[in-house]
């Protein structure tokens, strides 16, 4: 197995830059692992595949707005800060630019000054800084919220009118620096009906890192050092999943952050998810024996990503490839606005 194999031409024109609206308008791929078929529909179609008794799980993190623009103290000149991942108080994993001119030390003021920032250290192992941040007045969060933005994906170049289109209507908690871009796809009356047909919902939570983002550059995708990401499976979600599997029904993953959830917290011995919260390194490659997720709603991933890895471990390289070369003739819009695919 090699990163090539898992590479593929993706035509920047078919790069979506916007939502679907409404979000359920989308196009839908289903593809049927055991039988190889590959039908078309379109998103609300995924109704006619599910069965009273399932469970559908999803990733109810919610996306910070974690992209930061000040300026240095020093000089005035420009500088951004991205927010990864808390460390400890107001101390934080972050990207930021001008990175050369970043050095420990450097502070940076946002607004009016009602929030400034240190840099505290680099992070050789991912480029990033360690950032102290300093509100003036209430927390560091508020101000987030004050003077912040709804980071989007490095390929989607303009800003959002209405920042929520890139936030799943069932969003809690602001965890993420990215959406879990698959639950995109529903809207409340769409959620409904799918528990008005007798499927359960749960919830589990995963942050979603900016890493997700980057392709895999090792020739060998085993030799990859994926991100570590902080997730949580409530008691209710483990009890209904371990329910569903017990009736003989089905768990449906909405996305692969969802997929990274459920297969962490599965116990091989028992056979059980089992309510967990902590860290998760999980790297799902073909070859990995899934324990929990039965069916899978997706989106189309960047080439070389861990993303496409995961799904081609799902469903077999050779028709997750194939699948995506009729996405590509067909125009399907790809990545994180674009169409969805549901493998059975």
């Amino acid at each position: 197995m090699r990163t090539d194999d898992f590479d593929y031409d993706l035509p920047s024109g078919l790069i979506a830059q916007e939502p679907m609206e409404p979000r359920d308008a989308c196009r839908l791929m289903i593809v049927e692992r055991s039988s190889g078929q590959i039908d078309r529909g379109t998103f609300r179609d995924v109704l006619q595949y599910m069965r009273s008794g399932d469970v559908m799980v999803v990733n109810e993190t919610r996306v910070l707005p974690a992209r930061l623009l000040g300026a240095k103290d020093e000089t005035g000149g420009a500088a951004e800060v991205l927010l990864l991942r808390r460390r400890y108080s107001d101390t934080w994993e972050c990207l930021v630019k001008p990175g050369r001119r970043l050095k420990p030390g450097a502070r940076i003021v946002f607004g009016d000054g009602e929030l400034t920032a240190f840099v505290v250290d680099v992070l050789e192992e991912s480029g990033g800084r360690l950032v102290q941040f300093h509100p003036r007045s209430g927390s560091l969060i508020d101000a987030v919220h004050r003077l912040g933005q709804v980071p989007l994906p490095p390929y989607i170049t303009r800003q959002l009118d209405d920042p929520e289109l890139y936030q799943t209507v069932y969003a809690v908690d602001e965890h993420s620096v990215a959406a879990p871009t698959a639950g995109l796809h529903f809207t409340p009356e769409l959620l409904d009906e799918v528990q008005r047909m007798g499927v359960h919902l749960a919830k589990v939570e995963l942050d979603v890192g900016l890493d997700t983002f980057r392709p895999v550059s090792e020739d060998d995708p085993e030799d990859h050092r994926i991100h570590t990401e902080h997730f949580r499976v409530s008691p209710w979600a483990a009890e209904s999943v371990n329910a569903a599997k017990a009736r003989g029904n089905r768990v449906i993953a909405v996305g692969t952050t969802t997929v990274r959830a459920l297969e962490s917290a599965y116990n091989e011995q028992t056979r059980l998810v089992e309510a967990t919260e902590g860290q998760t390194d999980l790297f799902i490659l073909p070859g990995f024996s899934f324990g929990v997720v039965d069916a899978l709603i997706t989106n189309y991933h960047m080439p070389r990503s861990t993303l496409l890895m995961m799904v081609s471990a799902f469903a077999g390289r050779e028709l997750i490839m194939q699948a995506y070369q009729a996405a590509l003739a067909e125009r399907f819009r790809f990545l994180s606005f674009g169409d969805a695919m549901l493998i059975l």
